[in-house]
């Protein structure tokens, strides 16, 4: 066997799945060893419950936990918890939130919570005669599952529909039951796939039980089950808007002009998939970060979102903007599917924090401050596009990265921040004029 690969490697303990590492994959072996092990928590309590949240850990991965205050939404104040690495996205969120602070601030609104779940499986018989059968068989699921839909269902939640799909005219004899959920405050995933495993016995059952099918159509075979991460009706509205003139000038660009040149920036990410792909990423900058910080799945709500800018066939802006009557109006529609108890919400030590900071939002109050973050993100992303350029900004934030790669002194970092205040920006500038300095 070849020394990188092993078996039984889950079964060693921590410290034997770094030395196993160390010494296969590294050139100093100690070293790497000692600084897996310096990220661990000093409280052993708190590493034990961040080893549980995977598998195989050997150390911790830290990320920066920045907040953006000034955010006005729905009239309420929020600073917002922000996970992120990327130089700016932080500061972005803030001006952001400072600039419509003075200007109404964030309206937010929820447009829907439902959440889906999926029972793919092989069917020979008439389909419109299943048609025929969803409410009765609707019926029948909620009798057959009141066990387990009981708590959820004493907190306003459940199955809150059921139809049927035909899929057989691309794959032969597949046929889809979609089940709606209300999960609450809760994600509600381990919820979704117990009903929906529970939902393939039951289905079994019906389709042999009822009269009116006869012969094959009696026959069922389950393909598979598990809840959707494509959430549509599970839908958050962030807007801003203001007169033109309350706009005001950014640069040298006045606000007639900035209101123009934003508006068919956002109608540019509309029809150009090209550049809706790095406009929509810039939303998720915002969004990932907030729900990274209260333990949410951002990959979950990422899929969905660009599954959401496609729903007419092409990829397009999430956002969208309109000046009328001499009035700006930006908005967004977002799905998100978040939960507020529950999972890392509240096991992580951090993401508890967070929602803490957040005055322990609702699910669906949590949806309208990620969207607004999200919106306020875009914003300031397209407004710096159409007046001085992105990288300016972008790049005074990189600046202490470069100086901290260089390894600059208090002193240095002074001299150079003066220094590139009116100058470009770049890693070689910055490496050769922090030679200069050293030399002089």
């Amino acid at each position: 066997m070849d020394s990188k690969t092993i078996s039984g490697f889950s079964k060693l303990n921590k410290i034997g799945k770094i030395r196993w590492i160390a010494e296969n994959f590294f050139k100093d072996p100690e070293a790497v060893v000692h600084e897996l092990k310096s990220f661990w928590y000093a409280n052993e309590a708190k590493q034990k419950v961040l080893d549980g949240f995977s598998e195989n850990t050997i150390s911790n991965f830290p990320m920066p936990f920045g907040v953006a205050p000034n955010f006005i939404i729905n009239g309420e104040a929020y600073t917002i918890p922000m996970v992120i690495e990327e130089s700016s996205v932080v500061a972005a969120a803030s001006s952001a939130a400072k600039y419509w602070m003075s200007r109404g601030g964030f309206k937010t609104q929820v447009l829907g919570t439902v959440k889906l779940g999926q029972l793919h499986f092989k069917w020979k018989g008439d389909f419109q005669k299943l048609v025929a059968l969803e409410k009765r068989f609707a019926s029948y699921l909620k009798h057959e599952v009141k066990d387990l839909t009981y708590n959820m269902n004493k907190r306003g939640g459940g199955i809150a529909g059921v139809r049927f799909k035909d899929l057989s005219s691309e794959i032969p004899n597949v046929r889809q039951l979609m089940i709606e959920f209300q999960t609450c405050d809760s994600m509600g995933a381990n919820f979704i796939n117990t009903i929906l495993e529970k939902a393939s016995e039951i289905l079994d059952r019906f389709l042999v039980q009822e009269d009116s099918l006869t012969g094959e159509e009696k026959d069922y075979e389950k393909i598979m089950a598990i809840l959707s991460n494509y959430t549509p009706d599970c839908l958050v509205r962030a807007e801003v808007f203001c007169s033109v003139d309350e706009l005001g000038s950014f640069g040298d660009v006045e606000a007639n002009e900035l209101a123009s040149r934003f508006c068919t920036a956002v109608q540019i990410a509309r029809v150009d998939p090209f550049r809706a792909t790095t406009h929509n990423k810039g939303i998720y900058n915002g969004v990932d970060a907030v729900v990274l910080a209260t333990g949410n799945d951002f990959r979950a709500i990422e899929a969905c979102g660009h599954t959401y800018a496609s729903r007419d066939g092409q990829y397009r802006s999430l956002s969208y903007c309109e000046v009328k009557d001499g009035q700006f109006r930006f908005w967004m529609d977002l799905p998100i599917a978040v939960g507020t108890v529950g999972g890392l919400t509240n096991l992580h030590p951090i993401a508890k924090r967070s929602l803490e900071l957040l005055g322990n939002p609702s699910a669906e109050k949590l949806m309208q401050i990620i969207a607004a973050t999200g919106l306020a993100q875009n914003f300031a992303a397209v407004r710096s596009l159409v007046t001085t350029g992105i990288q300016k900004g972008h790049m005074k934030m990189h600046l202490m990265n470069i100086l901290n790669h260089l390894d600059a002194s208090e002193e240095e970092v002074d001299a150079v921040s003066e220094h590139f205040e009116d100058n470009t920006i770049s890693f070689s500038e910055v490496r050769k004029y922090v030679d200069r300095l050293r030399s002089a």
